[in-house]
């Protein structure tokens, strides 16, 4: 069962380092990762703030992804659509820099939330 903090807190947004050295790029895969959604949320990766960090680089990119509950049971397709998704937007190979680190609503991109009716 999910549960939500309903307090609202500062906004965590993702800070990726690939909006530095590849910023078309990254706005391109930032569009085409909308596609993954989360099923049991049904708001996409980006919406949710799950992709922390992109790292592009000439032949390779790494993603830092995190997600809703540790042990969501639909995480490893959301992994594997997110690399998949990301390598045919990038056109080279991508890795996944799977983190533990607790997902809140104030990640999530603003308005999303409220769209969800937690405040």
């Amino acid at each position: 069962m999910m549960m939500w903090n309903s307090t609202p807190k500062e906004p965590n947004p993702a800070v990726w380092q690939s909006e530095t050295a590849f910023p078309d790029l990254t706005q391109t895969l930032k569009e085409g990762l909308r596609a993954v959604k989360d099923p049991e949320i049904g708001l996409d990766i980006i919406q949710l703030g799950l992709v922390r960090n992109v790292i592009i680089e000439q032949t390779s990119a790494i993603i830092t992804m995190i997600l809703t509950t540790p042990f969501c049971p639909y995480g490893p397709t959301m992994l594997e659509d997110t690399r998949q998704k990301a390598e045919e937007l990038l056109n080279r190979p991508v890795s996944m820099d799977f983190r533990m680190e607790t997902w809140d609503s104030s990640m999530m991109e603003p308005g999303a939330a409220e769209n969800l009716g937690f405040f």
